[in-house]
């Protein structure tokens, strides 16, 4: 099949891709470096998702974990949750799935967060969607103010992109702590949930904008929080990508109140969602 003759971005219709390699990250989170077979580059913006076919077996959104670029590559990680994300666990190099997206809008990188002071909070899994917030930022570092990144994971085994976390430490302005609920004999660093983290970190009402991203419970304690250091609402986005099914609003399994998360979102300005707290 000529796939320049497919409509372009074709909501329904599968892009055809390759996968060109895998790596586990643990034992149960795997990441995937995929191809489009039409060459062109992706088109996505940091925090959308797009919806994995295997063929045979169904498909899955999954969101997006690199930063945009000219390369007809990008990569996912799957955590091996069900059916298809156990299919694709499984699926050797070369082998062929299907592609719809980027769905969804984005972390505002190139408009609200420019100029600020930024604070990424980040709870286990919900490092994948904000690392490419993460990388499109440091690729343009001097667009923004102090950078702080708090990660969160259940055990020190359930850490992900270590190498990566090593080299944004590096980075002038960025300040790096992590956490985990539970340690190990090995583990020399800080125990505890996330927000034990919170009140060192330098946050300022104006200056400062959030990010945030991680399990449901996560958010009601950290966004409180903040809001007793004076943040306003309107200064924190959230990402709420675990809700996704069909990706364009018509399975009605993300709606949330009067919200789709995978149309109106996955990321939301806090402020937009406070008659609605009690639902995420």
């Amino acid at each position: 099949m000529n796939t320049d003759t497919l409509p372009e971005k074709d909501i329904y219709l599968p892009m055809p891709a390759v996968v060109e390699h895998s790596e586990p990250l643990t034992e149960l989170d795997r990441m995937f470096l995929i191809r489009l077979t039409n060459g062109k580059p992706l088109g996505h913006m940091p925090g959308q998702f797009v919806s994995v076919t295997v063929p045979g077996i169904g498909e899955a959104p999954i969101s997006l974990c690199t930063a945009p670029d000219e390369r007809d590559t990008f990569q996912l990680v799957v955590r091996k949750v069900g059916r298809v994300t156990a299919a694709l666990h499984d699926l050797p190099p070369g082998s062929s799935i299907g592609i719809r997206g980027p769905y969804g809008n984005h972390f505002p990188v190139d408009s609200a967060l420019l100029g600020k002071d930024l604070v990424i909070i980040v709870g286990g899994i919900g490092l994948v969607p904000v690392r490419s917030a993460i990388q499109y930022i440091l690729q343009r570092r001097a667009d923004y103010g102090a950078i702080t990144i708090l990660y969160g994971a259940r055990t020190p085994g359930d850490r992900i992109f270590l190498d990566e976390i090593e080299q944004w430490k590096n980075y002038e302005g960025v300040t790096y702590q992590e956490t985990v609920d539970r340690g190990d004999e090995g583990w020399t660093g800080n125990v505890g949930v996330i927000t034990t983290l919170m009140p060192g970190v330098p946050v300022h009402p104006e200056k400062s904008r959030i990010i945030i991203c991680g399990p449901p419970i996560m958010y009601k304690f950290v966004i409180t929080g903040l809001e007793a250091r004076g943040i306003p609402l309107e200064h924190i986005y959230v990402s709420l990508e675990r809700r996704m099914r069909c990706g364009i609003g018509k399975c009605g399994h993300c709606q949330i109140n009067r919200l789709y998360a995978c149309t109106d979102g996955p990321v939301f300005n806090f402020a937009d969602l406070t008659d609605m707290r009690e639902a995420i």
